[in-house]
């Protein structure tokens, strides 16, 4: 098994400092890609900007804004079986980025957005036979909203994350999968939710 784990926040820069992103710490994705390679996978772990250590028997790909995890992704995609989507990518990046530090004044400024590439997307519209689970950050109307998330996206499960996780070293997700709906909520270390997410691609990748 060949399994491609994306992790982190990304960073979309408006001058040559500053930048939009979140407080995304990568810890979910990098234990989903220890616990994978625990078992003997060969694992591509894309990881944006973390104060994390490399896991053991992972090559990593450090990348920082969204087009560099898109780009990243979509190369190594093709040579897996399976991908597992924790980064929380920026949804936005300005649509023009300084090259020098923008000085403060004391009018109003105005920053214009535009849509970064969506990874999960074509990652589930190019997938074929290859499994494709994605995360979901919700706040509100959460099973909604994850739902319609795996729907466009094209994933095979999705699993719900909520802000108060970021961050910490334990998690409460909610997994949905088309075919038998929303599974029982699990609660503990993030380790724990990691091999829960590793034993659901096994599952879905090698039909039993």
């Amino acid at each position: 098994m060949r399994l491609l784990v994306t992790a982190g926040p990304t960073r979309e820069f408006f001058d040559s400092v500053r930048f939009i992103s979140n407080p995304s710490s990568g810890k979910m994705g990098y234990a989903i890609a220890a616990q994978a390679a625990r078992r003997g996978w060969k694992v591509d772990l894309i990881s944006g900007p973390v104060d994390l250590p490399a896991p053991k028997g992972v090559r990593v790909t450090r990348v920082v804004t969204a087009q560099e995890m898109f780009d990243a992704a979509a190369a190594l995609f093709p040579r897996c079986q399976a991908a597992v989507m924790t980064a929380a990518v920026c949804d936005y990046r300005p649509s023009t980025r300084l090259d020098r530090k923008l000085k403060k004044s004391n009018r109003p400024r105005s920053l214009r957005l535009v849509p970064t590439p969506d990874i999960a997307a074509h990652l589930g519209k190019s997938k074929g036979d290859r499994i494709v689970i994605g995360f979901a950050m919700e706040d509100h109307d959460a099973h909604r909203h994850a739902e319609v998330k795996l729907r466009r996206k094209r994933c095979d499960a999705i699993v719900l994350n909520g802000p108060a996780n970021v961050g910490g070293d334990r998690a409460t997700v909610e997994i949905f999968r088309t075919a038998s709906g929303w599974d029982h909520p699990v609660a503990g270390s993030k380790t724990r939710i990691a091999k829960l997410v590793v034993d659901l691609v096994q599952l879905l990748a090698v039909p039993i």
